[in-house]
């Protein structure tokens, strides 16, 4: 009965999609070029480095070698391997969903086990630094010390999410040893690192071809998960869904006393981070505290978007998605929680300070950050063109594949 319910409800939600988009081409052409110049203009330019990079260090050991050396900080921590942090590091660098690429990448070559990898990747998904400062702070705030308030909470809250998760799955053996009680060894670190390397018996050139094709593959299910849910999000807004969940999400926010005008904003949010934050940032007769403890919540759930790359991404694998959703709603809570906590030190005391003293660090100047903001406007500008290129090459590398399969 049930996997009935379930079925006539995906029938008739994609029906309503189907219709939904022919009574509303404009609107839904609209979206989706705007979705399409999010992922051509930033995210494929932004995350193609990190995903290829990622993919050689894995193959020359390089992440081992890291794993060795950072077990005895996330054993304990968050008990996963030491090659977490490596993990850890380039999610928070390179922005979503970098995290679960890595980490499906360490199952499926068996580093870790798959509560080891569900714990790992419940916190090592999060927005990076460009976008919470360049596009979010600056771009949509106008507000640069925003970010700091941002930011702190953002990654303070990863790190809760991670010290909470790891008592997920405690009944379940994983790969632990007792490694990281032992005094950690540079020596043995680079023995591990030429072991790794040998094993992999692959041409350099090769490797090289194989991390392009296989983060251009990754970058092009991203962009289509980006446009489906901005069109979605606003297909939902023009058949009045989103104002009728409005009217719940009111009464939710009157709880914790938050204005409902940031209702749709958030809902918004809950469906594509980057429309969210905006709305967050646009809506009138709200205070600046209001606004940031929203788009910090949006920030941190990162959105059914970014959720349903994951989903793809871990469905190659025997990671759980449930963790990681039941994750994304604790960095969420976290997330507000410690921006209204860090508003008055962090916002209101330094913008007094910085009004009656001149000498405060530099980094928190009004100014400061103008550089990521000059780095996002250059990413926007020649962003198309590094695509471009690259998707060129990614169709080259396929034509020789082709051709080698018909030469044999």
């Amino acid at each position: 009965m049930k996997e009935r319910i379930k079925t006539i409800f995906l029938a008739l939600s994609v029906t309503l999609f189907a219709v939904s988009l022919i009574c509303y081409p404009k609107q839904s052409f609209e979206a989706s070029i705007n979705g399409l110049n999010m992922w051509w203009k930033v995210v494929f330019p932004s995350l193609l480095p990190f995903f290829i990079v990622s993919e050689l260090l894995i193959h020359f050991g390089v992440v081992n070698l890291i794993g060795v050396l950072l077990e005895p900080l996330m054993r304990p921590l968050f008990k996963v391997p030491g090659v977490g942090g490596f993990v850890w590091a380039m999610g928070m660098a390179s922005g979503y969903p970098a995290g679960a690429k890595l980490t499906a990448r360490l199952r499926q070559e068996k580093q870790i086990s798959a509560i080891e990898a569900e714990r790992l990747v419940s916190f090592t998904n999060s927005s990076n630094p460009l976008f919470i400062f360049g596009a979010v702070s600056v771009g949509f705030f106008h507000n640069p010390q925003i970010g700091v308030v941002l930011a702190l909470s953002h990654y303070i809250g990863n790190i809760c999410v991670g010290l909470l998760m790891r008592f997920h799955g405690k009944a379940n053996p994983s790969s632990a040893h007792d490694d990281y009680k032992r005094k950690v060894s540079i020596r043995e670190a680079f023995r591990v690192l030429h072991r790794t390397r040998l094993k992999n018996e692959q041409a350099i050139g090769k490797m090289l071809g194989d991390a392009v094709r296989s983060s251009i593959q990754t970058l092009l299910m991203i962009g289509g998960f980006i446009i489906l849910f901005s069109v979605l999000n606003k297909l939902l807004y023009m058949i009045h869904i989103t104002d009728r969940l409005a009217n719940i999400f009111q009464y939710l926010l009157s709880i914790f006393a938050l204005p409902k005008e940031l209702s749709i904003p958030l809902i918004s949010g809950l469906f594509e981070i980057t429309l969210g934050s905006q709305m967050t940032s646009q809506t009138d007769n709200v205070g600046l505290l209001q606004k940031t403890i929203i788009t910090s919540f949006i920030l941190a759930f990162s959105g059914f978007s970014v959720q349903a790359q994951v989903a793809s991404i871990l469905a190659e694998t025997d990671i759980r998605f449930q963790p990681f959703f039941i994750a994304r709603v604790f960095h969420g809570i976290f997330a507000a929680v410690f921006t209204y906590v860090f508003w008055k030190p962090f916002y209101e005391d330094l913008q007094a300070h910085q009004e009656h003293s001149k000498i405060i660090p530099v980094f928190l100047t009004k100014h400061s950050p103008e550089w990521l903001s000059n780095y996002w406007q250059l990413l926007s500008e020649y962003g198309p063109m590094i695509t471009l290129l690259s998707l060129a090459f990614y169709v080259l590398l396929l034509a020789l594949d082709w051709r080698k399969e018909i030469a044999q």
